[in-house]
């Protein structure tokens, strides 16, 4: 039941905030964006869990995205490349917890594969548009990438709870497609389109790793 609430308030911020979003309104924003990010950490730290090390790395990475999606929300090159590395030390700890959760052998695997070359079509997308931004979102770009291939790994364990297993790829899939919103939106076409797709994707993706908690280990 307490899920329930917690996604009920999610959607009501989410509605709120894609209603500032379309005003450029930074300062509501913020008043959104930031207790909606919160709720993702309330989420994950209500979750039943019983594998601390898990618990401590999801948590992390959580906390890391909630200082992106802050910073992300104040309109500067300085705050956005902040919010960048925010973001990354995020992906940084989903993939020690998926690295946890996991066999090596499939991080190996063809989904890898297909996972990285879409990477690599992104980024030449975008190369042309990025200037001196090039190498900080190449690096991104490698480590969001090894954070799905991670969810694929999780995925293809069959010691894990399926449920499990299956919430934590759609939440890192849904967090990587709404990132080709939010480089599109800054790099090649701003626009509100762009947060009105990307955010929903992001917040359930972001929601989606929270919950994963009371399925896993």
């Amino acid at each position: 039941m307490l899920n329930f609430w917690i996604v009920l308030a999610g959607l009501i911020l989410l509605g709120g905030l894609l209603y500032f979003e379309n005003l450029e309104n930074t300062a509501g924003k913020l008043a959104t964006k930031t207790p909606l990010s919160a709720l993702f950490i309330v989420a994950a730290v209500v979750q039943p869990h019983t594998d601390a090390w898990l618990f401590s790395l999801i948590l992390l990475g959580l906390i890391f995205c909630l200082g992106g999606d802050v910073l992300l929300a104040i309109p500067s090159e300085r705050t956005f490349m902040l919010g960048l590395f925010s973001f990354l030390m995020g992906h940084v700890f989903y993939v020690l917890a998926f690295l946890y959760l996991s066999s090596l052998s499939d991080w190996f695997s063809g989904g890898p594969i297909v996972i990285f070359a879409f990477s690599a079509a992104a980024f030449l997308w975008l190369r042309p548009h990025l200037g001196r931004m090039a190498i900080p979102v190449l690096a991104y770009v490698v480590v969001i990438s090894l954070m799905v291939t991670g969810a694929y790994a999780v995925f293809r364990n069959p010691e894990l709870s399926r449920r499990g297993a299956l919430i934590v790829y759609l939440g890192a899939l849904l967090f990587y497609f709404s990132d080709l919103f939010v480089a599109r939106d800054r790099f090649i076409q701003p626009g509100y389109i762009n947060r009105r797709l990307g955010l929903p994707m992001y917040y359930a993706g972001q929601f989606l790793l929270a919950f994963s908690l009371g399925q896993l280990p």
